[in-house]
């Protein structure tokens, strides 16, 4: 197994300065995108600001070439104000990753530069209202015809439906359940039409939707990697964008808990603050342990696709931060929604908000059933 990290100091700074951007910029608009439920172009253009579009892509296509665990940390921070801005920034990630592993270097220079200008978003299509978790069972097809392909099908739980102008979409272009499966970059004016947008519980801000595409043509340039080889894509990328959907549980359940601490040292009950309940203290000193924990493996596993997985056990370890740490920020964010009463149950305060939007991160990119069906999996061989 690979060593536990610690930060560097330069790493605890960025931290600092990536705190006080989203208290300044993202935390104040939180509240208004939850209640009209809309993308805020507002938070897109802070992220565009500070150069985050371009910090998660290599420097020779545009970008800053951080680590993951530094992408962690500003992943962790967004969240920790607001989930659905913390989107805005990881949504283009995940659909770029195949094009950054798999596609040619002609459609990288193409289309990253876009990307980390904050010019284009992608969005990843790889889920079916029939193929979720049992994404080999996908019906979307891809035909060859010449030069083009044409592609048709319907994909569903699509974040940044919408908003996004390319799209990352997986197809069959043969019957083989596994290696019958092809990556495509799609513009989304060649012919991407959002069927509908879901209403839901949390992350109100960042449209979730159902996408069509009715035999759209894409040319072969657009194609990510070699035919057949998408599935292998598709489970590569999500090994690596999973433990920064860790970094986003543990960042909205680190927000619950400050601000619960610091509700707790000013409400007063029977003369005296909350903050000396000693059953209070020791909830949120487990709170303060979990999330800890959660960091911690988030970190390592981030640290193992920095190391380029050298022992193999990212997949493992990879399931093990996201199940762990999205667990914790329900758990957490619950109890602080006990820590304020009847007035953690109301909008007027943010735990109510946290709570509903850190339930999202134990379902996507792979159910905590799933996680641990992966975990399993290495256990037994």
């Amino acid at each position: 197994m690979s060593q536990p990290i610690t930060l560097t100091e330069e790493q605890r700074e960025f931290r600092r300065v990536v705190r006080q951007f989203c208290d300044d910029k993202i935390a104040p608009n939180a509240a208004e995108v939850d209640r009209t439920a809309e993308y805020s172009w507002e938070n897109f253009e802070a992220l565009k600001s500070m150069e985050l579009t371009s910090l998660s892509y290599p420097v020779e296509y545009g970008g800053a070439g951080a680590s993951l665990v530094d992408q962690a940390i500003v992943a962790e921070e967004i969240s920790r104000a607001c989930v659905s801005t913390s989107l805005s920034f990881l949504i283009s990630k995940l659909g770029m990753l195949p094009v950054i592993n798999f596609g040619s270097h002609d459609l990288k220079s193409k289309y990253i530069p876009r990307i980390c200008s904050g010019e284009s978003q992608c969005s990843y299509g790889l889920s079916e209202p029939d193929a979720g978790s049992d994404v080999a069972s996908m019906t979307t097809r891809a035909v060859r015809d010449g030069d083009d392909w044409i592609i048709s099908g319907t994909k569903c739980w699509i974040t940044n439906a919408g908003i996004s102008d390319l799209y990352t979409i997986f197809a069959r272009t043969s019957d083989d359940r596994h290696k019958g499966i092809t990556a495509f970059l799609v513009e989304a004016d060649w012919g991407v039409q959002v069927e509908k947008l879901e209403h839901k519980l949390g992350i109100k801000g960042s449209p979730t939707g159902v996408i069509r595409l009715d035999e759209v043509r894409v040319p072969d340039f657009n194609r990510i990697g070699e035919v057949g080889e998408g599935f292998a894509a598709a489970m590569h990328t999500l090994d690596r964008s999973r433990p920064t959907i860790g970094a986003q549980a543990v960042g909205v359940a680190q927000g619950a808990l400050d601000y619960s601490i610091g509700y707790l040292k000013e409400r007063r009950t029977f003369g005296r603050p909350l903050s000396d309940n000693q059953g209070l203290q020791w909830m949120a000193a487990d709170c303060a342990m979990r999330i800890e924990a959660a960091r911690g493996m988030v970190y390592r596993a981030c640290a193992m696709v920095d190391e380029d997985d050298p022992t193999g056990e990212l997949s493992m370890m990879g399931a093990m931060a996201k199940a762990f740490a999205s667990d914790v920020a329900m758990q957490v964010t619950t109890d602080c929604v006990q820590f304020l009463g009847g007035y953690g149950f109301t909008t007027e305060f943010p735990v109510e908000r946290m709570m509903r939007d850190a339930k999202i991160t134990q379902i996507y990119e792979g159910t905590n059933q799933i996680q641990r069906m992966v975990i399993a999996k290495k256990l037994f061989g």
